[in-house]
C-alpha cells in the first residue's frame, strides 16, 4: 500500500458499552486509551482483545471487541503477579550471578520463582533480594516482547549456562512461537502478557518465604529452589492479607487440634488421621447431621467395597485418567485391586442390580464412602489434604428431562447445609471440558448445555472456570468464603453422560426400551476432614454449641461442692447435653483458662452456695461475665441452644 494510503488507513473497534472507535491502522491499546481520556491512557496497564487480555502495545485489529484493562480490573492482579515474577528473576541473578532461572507463574495471592543454585537461599538474601526488586521497580524498565527463532533462541540460553530455558524451548511444540521478553538488559522466555513497566508493578509485594520444589514437579528431577511472593495494587491490599495470615496462623487447624484435643497426625500413618474421642465426637456430629438432610431430601444409603478390581476402574476409566493417584494390592492369584478413590462406579454397580424403569427415576445414591488417594507428601497438609478421607458422597441416577430440577433442588440444599454450618457468602464456578477427558465432543456439548440450562433456570450466578471439570463431564463447584476472607471449594454437581455408559447402566423408558440415565455426581461438606478442618478455623475453635464436642464442663470451686456437681452432671447427660466433670483442686481461675483453651463454650461453676441454693454460675466462653441461674432452667436454656439447625 502507498505510503499517503497508509497513513489514510483506518481500524474500528467495539468498546464493552458497544461504543465504536475508529483509529489509525497501526493503532495500539495505549494509543485507544488515550484517544478516550487522558487519564484512561494513565491508568492503563493492559488491553482486553477479543476477551484475552494482551500487551498494552498490541497493535489493534480492525473490527476486535476491546477493552482497558486498569489496576482496578479483575484481571490486574495477576498482571501484577506475573510482573513481580520477573522482577525477583532479574534481581536474583543480578546480586546472585550463575544461578539459573526456570519457572515463575503468578498463582493465588502471589507468585514463586524456581531456582537452581547450589548455596541455599537464607532469610538474610531474601531481604537483600526485596531491595533489589524495589531498585528495578524504581528504574521502570520496560517490558518488551520479542519472537526468536527456535535454534536460536535455545543456543543463546545455553551461552548463559541456562539449562532448564534451553529445556523449556526444546519441549515447546515446533509450531509455538518463542516469545521472548526484556526489561531493561535482562530477558527471559515467557508468553507474556505484561505491563507496560516495572513501574507499575509498585511497592505492594512480599517476599514470603523459601522451600524446596523439584523440577516440572518430578521428584525424579533436580530439586530446585522456590521463593514464594505475596503482590497486590496497593500497600492497603498487602496489608490486609497480612493481617489475614496472622489471622490465619492463630486458627491454624493443626495447632487447635491439638489444644482441642481432637486429633493428631503421624509419620507412621502419614496422610490419615487419628481421631481422638472429641474429635470423632465432632466428625459424627457433622455426619448425623448430613444423614438426616440427605434422609429428608430423599436419598438412600449405601456402603460399597473398599477394595474392588483394576478391571472395574480399566471400564470406568480411572486407571487411564487416575492410575498415578491410586492405590494397589495384588493377591496371591495375581489379581490386581485397587483402595478405591471414588465411589462413582461403585454406585453404578448397584444400580444395574435389577431391571429400572423410568418411574423409578430420580434415584438418590448417597455414601459416606471412605476413599483413599495417592497424594504425594509434600502436598499434606494437616487434615486439610490427606490420603484417606471419607465424602459426603451422592449420585442421582436420572432422565435428561430431570436434569433441571435435580440441580435446583440440590442448590437449595447445599446452601441451607451451609447456612447452618454458619457460612452465607457462597460463589459458584462453571467448570468446563478438560484437555484430558473421556467422551465424544458431541456429549460434552450436550452435558455442558445441560448443566447451563439448569443454572439458568435454577436462578444461579455463576463464574466460568475454562477447561477444570472432571474426566467424565462439566460441573459446579460451590465455594464458601470464611470468616476471615479465604475461599474453599467444597461442593460440587457434575452433569455425567460419560460414565453409566462406559458401565452399562440402564433403565427402560416410556417407550419399552432401554435407556443410559445420567448420573449425577454431587457432593456438599467434600471430605469430612477436609470441611471439619476449614470449620476449625473458621470458627477459631469456638464451635457453634450444637457441634462442640464438650458442650459444657461442670466445674468446682471448693471440694464440698463435688456431690453437687456429679448431680449436675448428671442431670445435663440426661438432657442429652455433652459434659464432663472438673472437680481438681485447682483454683477456679486456673480451671477457666484451661477449658477456655480447650474452647468449651459453656462452664458450668458450682461452690458451696449453688449446691445449697440448686443454681449454677453460667459463663460462656470469651465472656467476662457469669449468669447465676436455678438448675432445671440453665438445662432447658442450654438444650434448645444445642439443638441441631434444620433437622429438629
Amino acid at each position: 500500500m502507498p505510503s499517503d494510503a497508509l497513513a489514510n488507513a483506518t481500524v474500528e473497534v467495539t468498546l464493552p458499552d458497544g461504543a465504536k472507535r475508529t483509529l489509525t491502522a497501526g493503532a495500539t491499546g495505549a494509543d485507544l486509551a488515550g484517544d478516550i481520556s487522558k487519564s484512561l491512557q494513565k491508568q492503563a496497564i493492559a488491553i482486553k482483545l477479543d476477551g484475552k487480555v494482551v500487551d498494552l502495545a498490541t497493535r489493534l485489529p480492525h473490527g476486535a471487541a476491546v477493552e482497558i484493562v486498569t489496576p482496578q480490573s479483575p484481571e490486574a492482579l495477576e498482571l501484577y503477579r506475573h510482573d513481580c515474577a520477573h522482577v525477583l528473576a532479574e534481581a536474583v541473578q543480578e546480586l546472585f550471578p550463575g544461578t539459573q532461572v526456570t519457572i515463575g507463574p503468578s498463582i493465588e495471592n502471589g507468585f514463586y520463582y524456581d531456582f537452581a543454585r547450589d548455596e541455599p537461599f537464607t532469610p538474610e538474601d531474601l531481604e537483600g533480594i526485596d531491595a533489589k526488586m524495589r531498585e528495578i521497580i524504581r528504574r521502570n524498565e520496560a517490558f518488551q516482547p520479542e519472537e526468536w527463532d527456535r535454534n536460536e533462541a535455545i543456543a543463546f540460553f545455553e551461552a548463559r549456562g541456562e539449562a532448564y530455558k534451553a529445556e523449556l524451548i526444546r519441549d515447546l511444540p515446533e509450531s509455538e512461537v518463542i516469545s521472548i521478553y526484556r526489561q531493561g538488559d535482562w530477558i527471559d522466555l515467557c508468553r507474556g502478557p505484561h505491563m507496560p513497566s516495572t513501574g507499575r508493578v509498585g511497592e505492594a509485594f512480599k517476599l514470603m518465604s523459601v522451600a524446596g520444589a523439584y523440577w516440572r514437579g518430578d521428584h525424579r528431577n533436580a530439586m530446585l529452589q522456590r521463593i514464594y511472593g505475596t503482590a497486590w495494587r496497593t500497600p492497603k491490599e498487602l496489608a490486609a492479607y497480612l493481617t489475614m495470615l496472622e489471622e490465619a496462623e492463630k486458627r491454624d487447624h493443626r495447632r487447635l487440634g491439638r489444644e482441642m484435643g481432637l486429633f493428631h497426625l503421624q509419620e507412621e500413618a502419614a496422610g490419615s488421621i487419628f481421631w481422638h474421642a472429641k474429635g470423632w465426637t465432632l466428625y459424627r456430629q457433622c455426619e448425623t447431621y448430613m444423614r438426616a438432610r440427605l434422609e429428608r431430601e430423599g436419598y438412600f444409603e449405601v456402603k460399597t467395597p473398599q477394595l474392588v478390581d483394576r478391571s472395574l476402574w480399566e471400564a470406568s476409566g480411572h486407571w487411564e485418567k487416575f492410575r498415578e493417584h491410586m492405590f494397589t494390592a495384588e493377591t496371591e492369584d495375581e489379581r490386581i485391586l485397587a483402595l478405591k478413590p471414588m465411589n462413582c462406579p461403585c454406585h453404578v454397580q448397584i444400580f444395574k442390580q435389577g431391571l429400572k424403569s423410568y418411574r423409578d427415576l430420580p434415584m438418590r445414591m448417597a455414601e459416606f464412602g471412605s476413599c483413599h488417594r495417592n497424594e504425594s507428601s509434600g502436598s499434606l497438609h494437616g487434615i486439610m489434604r490427606v490420603r484417606a478421607f471419607t465424602q459426603d458422597d451422592a449420585h442421582i441416577f436420572a432422565t435428561e428431562d430431570q436434569i433441571t430440577d435435580e440441580c435446583r433442588s440440590f442448590c437449595a440444599l447445599l446452601l441451607s447445609v451451609y447456612k447452618d454450618f454458619g457460612f452465607t457468602d457462597v460463589k459458584v464456578k462453571f467448570s468446563d471440558r478438560p484437555e484430558v477427558r473421556a467422551g465424544a465432543d458431541a456429549v460434552w456439548d450436550k452435558a455442558e448445555k445441560a448443566l447451563m440450562d439448569a443454572v439458568v433456570a435454577s436462578g444461579i450466578d455463576v463464574e466460568l472456570n475454562p477447561g477444570e471439570g472432571a474426566f467424565y463431564g462439566p460441573k459446579l463447584e460451590f465455594v464458601l468464603r470464611d470468616a476471615i476472607g479465604r475461599d474453599w471449594q467444597c461442593g460440587t454437581f457434575q452433569v455425567d453422560f460419560v460414565l453409566p455408559d462406559r458401565l452399562g447402566a440402564s433403565y427402560i423408558g416410556e417407550d419399552s426400551q432401554r435407556h443410559t440415565p445420567v448420573m449425577l455426581h454431587r457432593a456438599i461438606l467434600g471430605s469430612f476432614e477436609r470441611f471439619i478442618g476449614i470449620l476449625i478455623e473458621n470458627y477459631a475453635g469456638r464451635l457453634p454449641l450444637w457441634l462442640a464436642p464438650v458442650q459444657a464442663t461442670v466445674a468446682t470451686i471448693v471440694s464440698d461442692a463435688d456431690a453437687y456437681a456429679h448431680d449436675v452432671l448428671a442431670k445435663l447427660k440426661a438432657a442429652e447435653i455433652r459434659a464432663d466433670l472438673d472437680i481438681r483442686n485447682e483454683k477456679i481461675n486456673y480451671k477457666v483458662r484451661e477449658h477456655s483453651l480447650a474452647k468449651t463454650p459453656i462452664m458450668l461453676v458450682v461452690g458451696r452456695r449453688e449446691a445449697e441454693e440448686g443454681t449454677v454460675a453460667l459463663r460462656r466462653l470469651g465472656g467476662r461475665d457469669q449468669e447465676t441461674l436455678a438448675l432445671d432452667l440453665a438445662i432447658a436454656t442450654l438444650k434448645e441452644e444445642a439443638k441441631m439447625p434444620s433437622v429438629q
